[in-house]
């Protein structure tokens, strides 16, 4: 084996880099995505599930979040990490690290399972779940399934930046759309054929993701570029002290948005009571679900956003690694680009395609308030995507460069200051309509801080590689 097994980070063409690591991240992202929405579509369609179903859903993803943050964190750390210490022919500390990172996400992945376990209807009941009494119960019976499922969710998702680290982008595509697959066959067998209900829905999205962790158990013991040993798998305190907060952006962008989530959700829960078509029984969980439905279309997009950015950290930590600053600046202008175009296909079909989009989710089986609610939902809600996709690309970067620190108070301040602080602020003078106004105000602000740090890192790019993360 070559002593830099990676090497090529260095010399191939940056497009043809970007291309073949950003887009197996981005499959990889989306699918992990498309887990919940493939339920939420399914679910949707079904008349004896419907809105109620569907609102069900929209109560229980920010929680699968919650597991996706912590998985994340290890995994894009530990990913950027194991890049920068290929680039510096670190191999023992590479090896050491994925050990440990290892072990750190079993271990997280079972406590988290037990504390969903224990505190259920507490923690429904936070994210908005007693909007109606058939909502709850749809809610517990998914959220009960899904958690004994989160241990191999985790380490699907901590596992996935890891392997791509090993120079294998394309098995961690595979792996993840392996056990996507599995969600979409076995969904409708087990909603509309065995009539399992939210039930079935849940038990589909957990073998996918069982699936998932078996094939990446199997590649972790046939790695190319790092071999793990006996040793490798301690919980490295030093180590992880230097992976983990490489993490951090990644995790606050997780976090924050099961923050917001929370915020929007008892907003929407406690302002749609106050509308006069909301405010019926009959209606009352249809913003819930409609909000749901939105966020999961902004998740589709932001998954894009993310894996182009999180696809390009192996190559920019190696370059770093390497001192090719060059490499690196060059790297940002073309993500920068491509982000923006993401956003702005995003933008043209939220503005003009809402009532297709909304459609696919059952709207024909629910009354017009369904309809109309969504498409105001679409067109205002999303509305700033341009440059939500810029700000996330920004943050993911700074990260790749082993910057933690700015990159985790710029996640902060989009996701919880701004993203939390407006969706409970606006409602109070704009009613209902202040949880569709928050997402972009909160956008625009976060820009004008963005185009800032773009400025900076340009500048850090270009210096002569002495100046030092702040």
């Amino acid at each position: 084996m070559n002593e830099k097994s990676n090497a090529f980070l260095e010399t191939e063409p940056i497009g043809s880099l970007m291309r073949n690591y950003a887009v197996p991240c981005i499959i990889s992202l989306l699918v992990a995505a498309l887990y919940n929405i493939v339920d939420q579509i399914f679910i949707a369609n079904a008349s004896y599930l419907g809105s109620y179903g569907n609102a069900a859903n929209t109560v229980v993803f920010p929680l699968t979040v919650v597991a996706l943050a912590i998985a994340v964190m290890i995994g894009d750390g530990c990913c950027a990490f194991v890049s920068i210490c290929l680039g510096a022919d670190k191999k023992e500390d590479a090896h050491k690290s994925i050990g440990s990172a290892i072990l750190l996400c079993i271990i997280s992945g079972i406590i988290l399972m037990i504390f969903y376990l224990v505190f259920q209807e507490q923690i429904l009941t936070m994210f908005g779940g007693r909007v109606n009494e058939d909502t709850f119960y749809h809610a517990k019976e998914y959220f009960f399934w899904i958690t004994l499922g989160v241990p191999f969710y985790m380490f699907g998702q901590a596992m996935n930046p890891i392997i791509r680290s090993d120079g294998s982008p394309k098995f961690a595509m595979i792996s993840t759309l392996a056990g996507a697959f599995v969600n979409i066959i076995l969904d409708p067998v087990f909603i509309f054929v065995c009539k399992w209900g939210m039930m079935g829905a849940a038990v589909a999205t957990v073998l996918g993701q069982v699936l998932t962790a078996g094939l990446s158990i199997w590649y972790l013991c046939h790695m190319k570029a790092i071999h793990l040993e006996k040793g490798s798998f301690r919980i490295h305190g030093k180590l992880a002290g230097k992976y983990l907060p490489l993490g951090i952006c990644s995790f606050l962008s997780q976090i924050s948005l099961v923050a917001a989530m929370a915020a929007i959700q008892n907003m929407t829960l406690k302002y749609g009571a106050l509308d006069p078509i909301f405010g019926q029984t009959q209606y009352a969980q249809i913003p819930m679900a409609v909000l749901g439905i939105v966020m999961k279309f902004f998740q589709i997009v932001i998954s894009i956003a993310v894996g182009m950015a999180a696809g390009c950290i192996p190559i920019v930590g190696y370059n770093i690694g390497a001192k090719r600053n060059d490499r690196a600046a060059s790297l940002f202008t073309h993500l920068l680009i491509a982000e923006a175009v993401v956003g702005a296909v995003a933008l043209l079909i939220v503005e003009l395609l809402p009532r297709q989009l909304i459609g696919i989710f059952g709207a024909a089986n629910e009354s017009v308030y369904y309809t109309d609610f969504a498409v105001k939902c679409f067109r205002l809600y999303l509305c700033m995507m341009i440059l939500a996709t810029v700000n996330k690309a920004t943050f993911i970067y700074l990260q790749s460069l082993g910057k933690a620190f700015l990159s985790t108070m710029l996640s902060m301040v989009r996701e919880v200051v701004f993203g939390v602080g407006f969706a409970l602020l606006l409602p109070r003078f704009f009613g209902l309509d202040g949880v569709l106004y928050s997402m972009p105000v909160s956008d625009v602000l976060t820009f004008i801080i963005s185009a800032i740090v773009i400025a900076y890192t340009y500048k850090f790019l270009k210096s002569d590689g002495k100046e030092q993360n702040s």
